[in-house]
């Protein structure tokens, strides 16, 4: 598995290493609230994060979400797909107007009553996540309302894994974020890993850095939701969140103590 990693070791002080959370660090599970990053995650990451240019998570979870549970200081953390970071310990919003705030608050508050027990409704500071997981057969319903809700609001709908996502239509995603983060620490080598639609935007954005010269590894995380795309796309496929900080955990070993 060494050898994919190799374009980060030639010259780590300036190669970055990014990562989803759900179904890459943490396990997929039917709550959201109920999600945990494996064994050894956040460890592995900060070891990585003091021997990399740079490393960082990008993920759907709010910002306060990921500081909570993979936190360093070294760790750079984009919340809500971007439209959130991370300062100082401080979660930092990024473009976000009340207008959009308030929208998603309204719109949680409306789901929560109109879509019933077997929708979990995940309120996030700009935007609302509508979980189907454990009503499957509500999957249409869901996608019905989320339109609805978009017509009447302005908030875009995102179809993601067994659920929809209204968020604020603001430019963001995965792929705009890293391939801001990697510019921005001037990266020669960059790799992602990821297992959702939304980390399809990240590959693209790979796609774009090495155009431009950069080296770059596309990680799948591999289960039965992910989308056949993102694993016909990647260099290496993981299976599941064990596997990928194990994979880490080489990475950490092949660079050894240290910049």
């Amino acid at each position: 598995m060494s050898q994919w990693f190799a374009p980060l070791a030639a010259n780590p002080a300036q190669a970055g290493l990014f990562t989803d959370f759900d179904g890459t660090l943490a396990p997929i599970v039917d709550a959201p609230e109920e999600a945990r990053p494996v064994r050894g995650a956040a460890q592995t990451l900060t070891i990585l994060a003091e021997r990399l240019g740079r490393v960082g998570v990008i993920s759907g979870r709010p910002a306060a979400f990921l500081l909570r549970h993979v936190g360093a200081p070294k760790i750079g953390l984009w919340g809500l797909h971007g439209l959130e970071t991370v300062e100082g310990g401080q979660v930092v919003s990024v473009g976000a107007t009340e207008e959009w705030r308030a929208a998603a608050v309204a719109t949680a508050g409306r789901a929560a009553q109109e879509l019933g027990p077997a929708v979990d409704v995940e309120r996030k500071s700009q935007g609302v996540t509508l979980h189907y997981r454990r009503a499957p057969a509500e999957a249409e319903r869901v996608r019905a309302w989320a339109e609805a809700a978009a017509g009447a609001t302005g908030l875009v709908p995102c179809p993601a894994r067994m659920s929809v996502e209204l968020r604020p239509p603001i430019p963001h995603g995965k792929g705009q974020t890293l391939e801001a983060a990697a510019r921005e620490a001037g990266l020669s080598a960059v790799a992602f890993a990821g297992d959702d639609v939304g980390d399809v935007a990240a590959f693209d954005a790979l796609d774009r850095l090495a155009a431009g010269g950069a080296a770059v590894v596309r990680i799948g995380v591999n289960s039965e939701e992910a989308p056949p795309e993102l694993l016909a796309r990647a260099d290496l496929v993981l299976d599941g969140p064990d596997e990928v900080v194990a994979a880490f955990r080489e990475l950490a070993s092949v660079l050894g103590g240290g910049r």
